[in-house]
């Protein structure tokens, strides 16, 4: 199953002007063009000379934008062993949620839950897993709305940041890690489209894993719901950081990389 770019050029404008707290009026006044074309332009009648008035002032790169527009940007097939991803669908959109384990001890954790956690159980069962531990990336309702059952089928442990409590889950602070298996998980603090959103970096599989919740997407990125300057410098600082072959599993969308994003994402691409 392909999963689709979870934005469109049209979502990503609107993400940035809303994020640094501007107007039509004023983006069109200051990019230097009418209104009307900015208003077609964010319509979704994609015009590369406008865009490339827009998109430097929004601190957007015109060429990655362009390439999301036109639709010639997809990131590549990723596949490692021991990482499953499971899309399930949540009124009008489709949220992910990861299962990663060890491929010899056979010990696993899930990442979110997803509008509904039966396909991992399935693939746990299938693969005789043990999961061992639940982690959630934020506590936004698409991303936990099967974690009462999920506990109950797996009686794991349950973790979330302790910027987001929730109930049934025990709180951490940003930095503290768990082995599963042979793996490490380590936890990094990239709050801004959330209060508390974590990322949790996965090693010991084949290559890095970062699952990043609604900090990135391929392409995009989480609206800076709660701050939009923080969740772009944490992006920057906590997940673009990381090597560029790992793996960036989003919250929505397709699996990326490091590597990828930093050609490819209209907000990082330099």
């Amino acid at each position: 199953m392909t999963i689709p770019l979870e934005d469109t050029y049209t979502d990503i404008l609107g993400k940035a002007i809303r994020g640094l707290k501007l107007d039509e009026a004023t983006v069109a006044q200051r990019a230097g063009v009418g209104l009307p074309e900015l208003q077609t332009l964010r319509g979704g009648e994609f015009s590369a000379a406008v865009a490339g008035k827009v998109a430097p002032l929004l601190g957007l790169n015109f060429s990655a934008l362009s390439a999301v527009a036109e639709k010639r940007y997809f990131p590549g097939e990723v596949r490692v062993e021991g990482l499953a991803q499971f899309n399930t669908p949540f009124e009008d959109m489709t949220v992910n949620a990861y299962l990663i384990w060890d491929p010899a001890t056979r010990d696993a954790a899930v990442f979110d839950t997803g509008a509904d956690a039966s396909g991992i159980l399935d693939e746990a069962a299938a693969k005789k897993l043990t999961i061992r531990h639940i982690f959630l990336t934020h506590t936004h309702g698409d991303h936990i709305f099967d974690l009462d059952r999920l506990r109950e089928k797996t009686g794991a442990a349950v973790w979330v940041g302790d910027r987001e409590p929730v109930a049934g889950a025990e709180t951490f602070s940003a930095g503290k890690s768990w082995q599963v298996g042979s793996l490490k998980i380590e936890s990094r603090l990239t709050w801004g489209h959330s209060p508390g959103g974590i990322t949790f970096v996965v090693s010991g599989l084949v290559r890095p894993v970062a699952v990043v919740g609604d900090s990135i997407f391929a392409g995009s990125m989480g609206g800076g719901g709660v701050s939009y300057p923080d969740a772009v410098k944490n992006n920057v600082e906590q997940i673009l950081t990381l090597p560029p072959n790992t793996v960036i599993c989003p919250g929505h969308g397709p699996l990326t990389t490091v590597g990828e994003e930093l050609k490819n994402n209209p907000f990082f691409a330099r």
